[in-house]
C-alpha cells in the first residue's frame, strides 16, 4: 500500500454542502481584516460542491465539481493553524477566507460564500470538531506513553490484601452501654429515668396544720401566768353559767308537783330535791 492510499484510507468526511460560491478577492485593504462587501458580483469566479474532510491530524477543505467530482482547489488546516487558513469577514457571517495551496508550495486567497447562515454555521462546527478529534488523540497518545514508563519503574511494595470474610468467619463487636442519667425536666424534679423513683417532698397547703412553739414558755414568765389564770376564769364563769342552768331547768318540775300544807311536807320536799 503507499502513503497516498493509506492517506485514503483514514479520511472521514465531516461536512457536505452542494452549492458554495467563491470570489475573486482584492488584496488586504487595512490590517484588521476582509469585508465581503468590497467583492462584486463580477468576481464570482466558480460555484459548487464543499466538503470538509479529516485526515488524521489535518483537515481538508475541498472544492469540487457536483457532477464530475473533480478538485478545483484545497484548503489545508494543519493543526493549531485554522485562523492562518480560514480567516472570517468583518461585516458577515456567511462568508470567509480561504488559503489554498497547490501543493508546490504556492497559495492564494480566495472568497468563500454560503446561501444560508445555516451551512455557515455548520462549516465551523465542522472544522472545531476535528479540533477536539486532534486533541483527544493526542492526549491519548501522551498517556499511554506516560503508562508505558510507569509501569516500568512502578515497584508495588503493597500487594493487594483480600478482605472479605471467609465462608463461617463472624465478627464480633463489643459496645459498652453508657450510663442514663436524667437531664432535663425529669433532672428538675428529682427523677432519673428508668431506675428507682425518688420521692419528692412537697410542702403541705397553707391553714391545714396549727403552728406549734417548738419550745414551752418559761415557768416565771408573766405573760404566760396571765394568760393561764385568764383561762381559769373563763372556766369558773362557764361552769356557773351551766349550774345556774341546770337549776333553772328545775323550776318547771317545782310548779308542776302537788303541793302540801305544813311546813313539814315543804322542808321535805326541799330536802328531798336536795338529795336528789
Amino acid at each position: 500500500m503507499s502513503f497516498e492510499e493509506e492517506d485514503e484510507a483514514f479520511e472521514h468526511t465531516l461536512l457536505v454542502v452542494r452549492e458554495v460560491a467563491v470570489y475573486k478577492i482584492p488584496p488586504r485593504s487595512t490590517s484588521g481584516g476582509y469585508k465581503c462587501g468590497e467583492w462584486l458580483q463580477s468576481d464570482k469566479i466558480w460555484s459548487g460542491r464543499l466538503r470538509v474532510v479529516s485526515c488524521k491530524d489535518r483537515c481538508e477543505i475541498r472544492l469540487e465539481d457536483p457532477n464530475s467530482g473533480e478538485l478545483f482547489a484545497a484548503c489545508f488546516v494543519n493543526p493549531g493553524q485554522r485562523e492562518t487558513s480560514v480567516e472570517t469577514v468583518l461585516d458577515s457571517s456567511r462568508y470567509f477566507v480561504l488559503k489554498i495551496e497547490d501543493g508546490r508550495g504556492k497559495h492564494a486567497f480566495i472568497g468563500l460564500g454560503f446561501s444560508e447562515r445555516n451551512e455557515a454555521f455548520d462549516f465551523n462546527v465542522a472544522l472545531s470538531d476535528h479540533e477536539k478529534y486532534v486533541r483527544r488523540e493526542h492526549e491519548k497518545e501522551s498517556s499511554a506513553a506516560a503508562g508505558e514508563v510507569g509501569d516500568d519503574t512502578h515497584i508495588d511494595i503493597h500487594p493487594a490484601v483480600n478482605h472479605r470474610l471467609k465462608e463461617g468467619e463472624t465478627i464480633r463487636i463489643n459496645v459498652k452501654p453508657k450510663p442514663t442519667s436524667g437531664t432535663g425536666m425529669l433532672s428538675a424534679a428529682g427523677l432519673s429515668g428508668p431506675g428507682k423513683p425518688k420521692t419528692v417532698g412537697l410542702a403541705p397547703p397553707p391553714g391545714s396544720a396549727k403552728i406549734r412553739s417548738p419550745l414551752p414558755p418559761p415557768p416565771n414568765d408573766p405573760a404566760a401566768a396571765r394568760r393561764t389564770s385568764g383561762n381559769q376564769g373563763v372556766d369558773i364563769k362557764e361552769n356557773t353559767r351551766r349550774g345556774s342552768d341546770s337549776l333553772s331547768d328545775l323550776s318547771p318540775l317545782e310548779r308542776s308537783l302537788p303541793s302540801s300544807t305544813g311546813s313539814g311536807s315543804t322542808k321535805n320536799t326541799a330536802a328531798g330535791w336536795a338529795a336528789f
